[in-house]
C-alpha cells in the first residue's frame, strides 16, 4: 500500500515510476514481498530528500532501489536462514517428455519464471549488474557507482553473470546435455560416488533449500555433494520435471504424497544452482503432477 499523497507533485511523480521501481527489486530479489517493501523505502528517502537537488528523478530512483535491494541480497548471504520469500508460489512444475525442438514453444511461458531460479544462482553484485543493465538498461558507470566499482570492472560482473544465465534465454535451453548432466548427478548421487557428483558440480554451486523451518543456502561443491550423498535415498519414487523451465526432479513419499521438487541450472556441462523445495505447504501450492 502506497503512502504517497495524490495532491503532492513528487508523490505523482514517484508514482508513475513506481511500476518500473517494482519490477527492478522483483527481479533482484525473487520475491513481490520484498519488492514492495524496497519500494515502499525508496519512497520514504525520497520524502526525506531535497527534491531540488535530484536532476533525474527516474536515475536516483533506480540508484536508491539498487542500493536498497544489494543490502537485501547480502544480508540474506550473512544468514544460513532467511524468511520465506513467495518466490516458490510461482513455481510451474510440469512433467518432462523430452519434447522434440520443435515442440520447445511450449516452455515458452516459463522461461521469465526460470529466469527467477536462474538469478538465484548469481552473487549480489553479479546480478545487480546483469538485473540492471541487460534487463533495464542502467548504464555501466551509474551501476558501478551503485556498487563502489569502475565500469570496467562493473561489465565484468555482468558478462560474468550473463554467462550464466544464458543457458535459460530461450526455451531451448533445457537441451539433451542439461538433461544427462542432472541424470548422471542424480544417479552418482544414489551410488555415493562422491568424486563424480564434484565432477559434475561448478566448484562455486550454491544449493538452496526451502524446508518448513526457513531457507538454507549451501555454497561449494564440497559440502553440496556431501548433502547430495546423505539424502539421496529419502525418495521411494521421482519422475524428470521441468521446474519453470529448469531440468528437475518430483520425488513422492510411498504414501503418494510429495517429498520434494529439485530444479538445476546447468551451465557448459556442470550445475551451478540447485534449488530444493521440501516445505508440505509450499508444495502444495505448485499443483504438482500425480505420481505415475
Amino acid at each position: 500500500m502506497s503512502d504517497t499523497s495524490p495532491t503532492d507533485p513528487m508523490a505523482a511523480m514517484f508514482e508513475a515510476q513506481r511500476d518500473r521501481l517494482r519490477a527492478v527489486a522483483h527481479r533482484m530479489l525473487g520475491s513481490h514481498a520484498d519488492a514492495e517493501d524496497v519500494v515502499q523505502e525508496a519512497w520514504l528517502r525520497l520524502s526525506r530528500q531535497d527534491t531540488a537537488t535530484i536532476h533525474n528523478l527516474a536515475g536516483w530512483l533506480t540508484t536508491v532501489v539498487g542500493r536498497i535491494s544489494l543490502d537485501v541480497l547480502r544480508s540474506r548471504q550473512t544468514r544460513p536462514e532467511a524468511p520465506y520469500d513467495d518466490s516458490l508460489h510461482e513455481f510451474v512444475v510440469t512433467l518432462d517428455e523430452h519434447p522434440a525442438p520443435e515442440d520447445d514453444a511450449v516452455l515458452a511461458d516459463s522461461v521469465g519464471l526460470a529466469l527467477l531460479v536462474v538469478l538465484e544462482s548469481l552473487g549480489p553484485s553479479e546480478r545487480l549488474a546483469f538485473v540492471l543493465h541487460d534487463l533495464f538498461a542502467v548504464p555501466f558507470d551509474e551501476i558501478g557507482q551503485i556498487l563502489g566499482k569502475s565500469t570496467a570492472a562493473t561489465k565484468m560482473l555482468a558478462s560474468r553473470a550473463r554467462r550464466k544465465v544464458q543457458a535459460m534465454e530461450r526455451p531451448t535451453g533445457v537441451g539433451r546435455e542439461q538433461r544427462e548432466v542432472v541424470r548422471a548427478f542424480l544417479a552418482a548421487a544414489r551410488r555415493g560416488d562422491f568424486e563424480e557428483l564434484l565432477r559434475l558440480l561448478d566448484p562455486e554451486v550454491e544449493l538452496t533449500v526451502h524446508t518448513p523451518t526457513g531457507i538454507f543456502v549451501t555454497l561449494g561443491a564440497t559440502k553440496v555433494a556431501a548433502g547430495a550423498q546423505l539424502s539421496a535415498d529419502a525418495a521411494v519414487r521421482g519422475r524428470a520435471v521441468l521446474v519453470n523451465g529448469l531440468p528437475g526432479m518430483l520425488s513422492w513419499r510411498e504414501d503418494g504424497s510429495a517429498l520434494s521438487v529439485l530444479a538445476f541450472t546447468v551451465v557448459d556441462g556442470r550445475i551451478t544452482a540447485i534449488t530444493v523445495a521440501t516445505d508440505p505447504a509450499k508444495l502444495a501450492l505448485m499443483n504438482l503432477p500425480d505420481p505415475a
